[in-house]
C-alpha cells in the first residue's frame, strides 16, 4: 500500500483546516501513511476585488490545483464541492465524497438581530447571486454588498460596520470551530444552498490505483448520491457563480428528494421538484438532476418568449 502522499490544498485557513481534519481521518484509517501538504494559491484567491461572477465563477479556486495533480506534483487534493466545476479537467476523478457537514447557509449580523428583524436598507454582505435571488424576494429593502476575502475577513466586515449582516455556509463554519458566531442559521426553504454545499471533493488522478484505494476508505455513499442529484441539475444548466443557481437533495421517508432553483439577472426565480425511491444509483440519481436543469432552463427560456413584443 501506498506510505506516502502528497495533498495539494488552497491556502486559507479554512481550506488547510478541511484539509488537515480529512488527512487525519485519514490517517486513522491507514495507520502509518504519511501526507505532507503543497499549499497552492488559486485564481479565485489572488482575485479579491472583484464579484466571482464577473471573473468567471467556477474553476477559479480548482484550476491551479487540478495542474499540481495532472504535472504529478501532489497525489490528491481536498475541495470543497460547491467550488468544483461540473467537468473535471481530462485526466482526473473525484475519489471521495465523505460525510457531509451542515449544508444550510448561515446568517451573522452585529448583535444578536434575526435576519427579519434586520432594519429597512440593511446593508448585506455577500457576493453570491443565489443567496441575494432568494433573500431579495422576501425583502425587496435590503441592499446586497459584494464582499470577498476569507470566512474571518467577512465577518470582521460586520462587525465594523461595513455591513449590517454577512451571508456564508454554516459547513465552514462549523469545520472552524465558530458556530457560536452564528446569528441565525436560514432554512433550505428560505436559501436553498449551493450545489455539493457542506459536502469535500476529494480528487485524484483515474489512473491511480493505489491511491484511489486508500482515499477510498472514507467515501460516504449517502453524502455522494445526493451531491451526484445536485451536480446533475449543475451539469444540465452550466455555467458557474454568474447565474443564480441552487440545487439540494435528501432524504424524504422513503425517497430521495432533489428541490432545485434557477434564476434570470432581474431576479425572476424557477422552482424545480422531483422525487425517486431510495436507495438510487448515482447515475439514476444525475439524470434526475439533468431532467430538472433541463426543466429550469425551459421555464426560463419559454419566459422570455413569452415577455417578447
Amino acid at each position: 500500500m501506498t506510505k506516502s502522499l502528497i495533498v495539494a490544498t488552497r491556502r486559507s485557513l479554512l481550506a488547510l483546516t478541511q484539509t488537515r481534519a480529512f488527512v487525519a481521518a485519514l490517517k486513522v484509517a491507514h495507520p502509518g501513511l504519511e501526507v505532507s501538504e503543497l499549499p497552492i494559491t488559486t485564481t479565485g484567491d489572488m482575485i479579491q476585488d472583484r464579484p466571482l461572477a464577473e471573473i468567471g465563477g467556477k474553476g477559479l479556486f480548482v484550476k491551479e490545483i487540478e495542474v499540481a495533480l495532472i504535472e504529478g506534483r501532489a497525489d490528491f487534493a481536498v475541495h470543497s464541492m460547491k467550488d468544483v466545476p461540473a467537468d473535471l479537467a481530462d485526466g482526473l476523478t473525484i475519489a471521495t465524497i465523505p460525510k457531509r457537514e451542515d449544508p444550510r447557509d448561515v446568517a451573522i449580523a452585529r448583535g444578536t438581530t434575526q435576519f427579519d428583524q434586520l432594519p429597512v436598507g440593511a446593508r448585506i454582505g455577500t457576493s453570491s447571486l443565489r443567496r441575494q435571488v432568494q433573500l431579495a424576494s422576501a425583502r425587496q429593502d435590503l441592499e446586497f454588498v459584494a464582499l470577498r476575502g476569507n470566512v474571518d475577513t467577512r465577518i470582521r466586515r460586520c462587525h465594523e460596520g461595513v455591513v449590517d449582516a454577512v451571508l456564508l455556509a454554516a459547513a465552514g463554519l462549523a469545520r472552524l470551530g465558530w458556530l457560536d458566531r452564528v446569528t441565525e442559521f436560514l432554512t433550505v426553504e428560505r436559501c436553498l444552498p449551493a450545489v455539493g454545499q457542506g459536502a469535500l471533493a476529494i480528487e485524484c488522478r483515474q489512473g491511480d490505483v493505489n491511491v484511489l484505494r486508500v482515499l477510498g476508505a472514507l467515501h460516504d455513499p449517502e453524502t455522494a448520491l445526493r451531491v451526484a442529484a445536485e451536480r446533475g441539475v449543475q451539469r444540465a444548466i452550466g455555467g458557474g457563480c454568474q447565474i443564480p443557481l441552487a440545487a439540494f437533495s435528501d432524504r424524504n421517508g422513503k425517497n430521495l428528494r432533489l428541490r432545485a432553483l434557477f434564476a434570470n439577472d432581474s431576479g425572476v426565480i424557477w422552482r424545480s421538484e422531483r422525487s425517486i425511491l431510495w436507495p438510487a444509483d448515482e447515475r439514476v440519481a444525475a439524470e434526475l438532476g439533468e431532467e430538472m436543469g433541463r426543466e429550469l432552463l425551459e421555464k426560463s427560456t419559454n419566459a422570455v418568449i413569452d415577455s417578447a413584443p
